[in-house]
């Protein structure tokens, strides 16, 4: 048992705790562990388990465990892929499970990191699980081969038949799964080249479709379970109040109702038969709120502090080139413009819920969640029991977008609900409107760059000034290191992984001035690469036309060094056809990013008519994620991710009044509709040797190719959104 399993064990440590050792889900922390591949003690409803990911039926179906979340995004089918790639199985008979954080912390954490968020589900796992489906192919073959007397090397798995090249006989994975269970597993599990892959890399259907056309899916919100009582609650809507009073006699004898209960010190819930009855009496309710310091902030006291900082003298540094106060005071000419950022809210469209059931011995959960193990330990601190004695059944997700990763409130108020009814399974299902006023919510900031140019325009420095909220500083605040959130710097670093900023300038400076208001900020999809991909493909246009330069020419000559983001541009150019004029009415608009370990571009295509009405009429985008696991889901997501960016360019804004969030269901805070959507044409340029991430990179480019077209098509250079409260009618 490792140090992180003995001390679970031992206690049940909080959930911070356990996040920060066990998840490190979107902190920039780095985890190392070992994979077992053991010889399995455990057996899988009775059938043989190969090792901690494959599992094999007599009747040959393949039982390929996947420890990350689907919530819609496609890595279920990708990571099986994988296996399934290595373990050389028939497809067609493959079906997925998923392994319960309890069991990992029981097995030593066999199954790795439970966290499905920064679109690192597959990147950050790819290894491991692949050499899981190796092993258990190894130790298959090895079953034949000693079934046969035969040497291993004579042996060939494919399509999980097992055939003795010699002599031809054949067996299947299910004949020997058995006996291959029993084998010592490999030390050494060799990978295929991407090049020979026959299984990942291919756009194979999904595996969780048809369940989900036939509404045999069960999302958490469906969940019915015996003797089962339902729960509605409303936390002070106020950030930082709480419950003052409130009289729960006055609704006691209303239909159905067992119990009114505190939730912490900030919550009421009622609990009743059906989750219906439990919200009516919770209308009824009359609660007295305690508001707190935070009653009077409004969206204009948070723009005004963040934009003190904008020229504040104290910022943390993060990406630094050459002297730019230098270049700012020779330069023959300086552009200056401030852009800013709102906040936005998660709204998936299941909004929180969980089913709990607490004894004093034991606490089980069921919930959809984007990281089991943060589940985990959210419950067992809210249960009082150690995480030996909790266990997290993890769902499909109807929608995640970060909200269900990092942050676990909802687990924590259903289990310490479920305590006021001990043994009795309660389902604790927030309303919309709860849902909508107490999200994790993306960060507001507000942006100040400036450009110096030389005599012959050309772009000699760059300040990018950001002050705005910190992730990290409201999540996992240990992380912050004098000052400094490297979260902030998305898409922004000088390089690395996780994101470079693409361009080399001579002089160089962006940094932040942290302005933290009482907004609770959370990890929402893309993360901080969306405002600062903006800002900067924004400003870096409003440059190109202001020294009457080509948008595309100038990326292109400060790209000479970053030939990957180089390739993903010129593939977008090539696409569109940026050498030629645009149809009749309608303007272009450029911009890329690398984040999440992928380079991607878009180019947007729109008209505005003269009363001002936008179309946005097709996004060209390439992405580079080093390695394509399936195509179709890659293209997927990328046009799910331009839904979710044009959503928030569009509409998407959360005002703050009174110390409350007032967007409060979707009549005011709307989705993109069918007819506003985009033709979208995906390129994928895989350029190999790297796991890029799929799902959030591209979001990044959605706005800032929409705006740099609009200002082509009107002369008005939008620098704050929602694009709906402007006039788009030409300058």
């Amino acid at each position: 048992m490792n140090a992180l399993a003995a001390s679970v064990s031992r206690t049940a440590i909080s959930r911070r705790g356990f996040i920060i050792t066990s998840s490190a889900a979107f902190g920039g922390l780095s985890l190392g562990f070992h994979i077992p591949f053991g010889q399995a003690a455990a057996q899988s409803g009775g059938m043989p388990e190969i090792n901690a990911w494959v599992v094999v039926k007599p009747d040959d179906t393949v039982v390929i465990r996947i420890a990350r979340s689907e919530m819609g995004q496609g890595t279920l089918t990708g990571l099986a892929q994988l296996v399934a790639e290595e373990l050389d199985c028939d497809w067609s008979k493959v079906t997925t499970e998923y392994p319960t954080p309890g069991q990992n912390l029981a097995r030593n954490r066999a199954w790795g990191n439970f966290s499905t968020g920064g679109s690192r589900g597959i990147r950050e796992s790819h290894d491991y699980v692949r050499k899981g489906g190796g092993a258990a192919r190894i130790m298959l073959v090895q079953a034949a081969a000693q079934q046969w007397n035969v040497p291993a090397s004579e042996c060939r798995a494919e399509k999980s038949v097992i055939t003795h090249v010699p002599s031809g006989r054949k067996v299947t994975y299910g004949q020997v799964a058995e006996a291959a269970a029993k084998i010592a597993p490999p030390t050494d599990v060799p990978l295929k080249d991407p090049k020979d892959w026959t299984i990942a890399g291919k756009p194979l259907k999904r595996l969780d479709t048809a369940d989900k056309l036939t509404g045999k899916q069960v999302y958490g919100i469906d969940l019915q379970l015996p003797g089962m009582l339902n729960a509605a609650i409303r936390d002070c809507p106020v950030f930082g109040g709480k419950v003052k009073s409130f009289n729960a006699a006055s609704i006691a004898s209303r239909p159905g109702v067992k119990k009114v209960v505190q939730v912490g010190d900030s919550a009421v819930a009622v609990i009743a038969d059906t989750w219906w009855r439990a919200k009516s009496a919770l209308d009824a309710l009359e609660i007295e709120w305690d508001e707190g310091p935070n009653a009077n902030v409004s969206s204009a006291s948070i723009a005004e502090m963040l934009k003190e900082g904008l020229d504040a003298r104290e910022a943390a540094v993060g990406n630094r080139q050459g002297d730019v106060e230098m270049a700012l005071k020779s330069a023959a000419r300086t552009i200056t413009a401030t852009y800013s950022y709102p906040y936005q809210n998660h709204a998936t469209m299941e909004p929180m819920n969980a089913t709990a059931k607490w004894t004093p011995e034991r606490c089980e959960v069921w919930t959809p969640t984007q990281n089991g193990e943060a589940a985990l330990a959210a419950a067992a601190e809210a249960a009082g029991l150690p995480a030996t004695q909790c266990e997290v059944y993890k769902i499909h997700l109807g929608g995640g977008f970060g909200r269900r990763g990092a942050v676990h409130d909802w687990v924590r108020q259903a289990v310490l609900i479920a305590k006021e009814m001990p043994g009795t399974p309660v389902k604790l299902i927030w309303s919309r409107e709860e849902d909508m006023l107490h999200g994790r919510y993306h960060p507001v900031t507000q942006c100040k760059l400036t450009a110096a140019l030389d005599d012959k325009g050309e772009l000699t420095g760059l300040h990018m000034r950001i002050s705005g909220q910190s992730i990290l500083a409201g999540i996992f605040p240990q992380n912050i290191r004098n000052g400094l959130d490297p979260v902030v710097f998305q898409g922004l670093n000088a390089g690395g992984a996780e994101a470079a900023i693409g361009y080399t300038i001579p002089n160089l400076l962006i940094d932040h001035a942290m302005r933290n208001p009482p907004v609770p900020p959370g990890f929402w999809r893309g993360v901080n690469l969306n405002h600062n991909t903006i800002y900067l493909e924004c400003f870096l246009d409003e440059v190109a036309h202001a020294t009457g330069k080509d948008p595309l020419e100038l990326r292109r000559k400060l790209m000479a060094n970053h030939p990957k983001h180089l390739a993903v541009l010129n593939a977008v150019a090539e696409k569109v056809g940026w050498d030629k004029p645009a149809p009749q009415g309608i303007y272009r608009g450029l911009a890329q990013c690398m984040g999440f370990g992928s380079y991607v571009a878009a180019c947007a295509e729109v008209s505005v008519a003269p009363d001002g009405k936008l179309k946005i009429h097709r996004i060209v985008a390439a992405t580079d994620p080093g390695h394509a696991v399936n195509p179709q889901q890659i293209e997927a997501q990328v046009e799910g991710s331009f839904v979710y960016g044009l959503t928030a360019a569009l509409y998407g804004e959360c005002t703050v009044a009174n110390g409350r969030i007032e967007q409060e269901n979707f009549d005011t805070y709307p989705m993109m509709r069918i007819d506003e959507m985009p033709k979208v044409e995906t390129v994928i340029v895989p350029s190999g040797g790297f796991w890029g991430g799929v799902g959030e990179p591209t979001i990044a480019v959605a706005a800032p190719a929409v705006l740099n077209a609009i200002f082509a098509a009107t002369g008005k250079r939008i620098r704050d959104l929602p694009l709906k409260k402007h006039d788009l009618r030409q300058a």
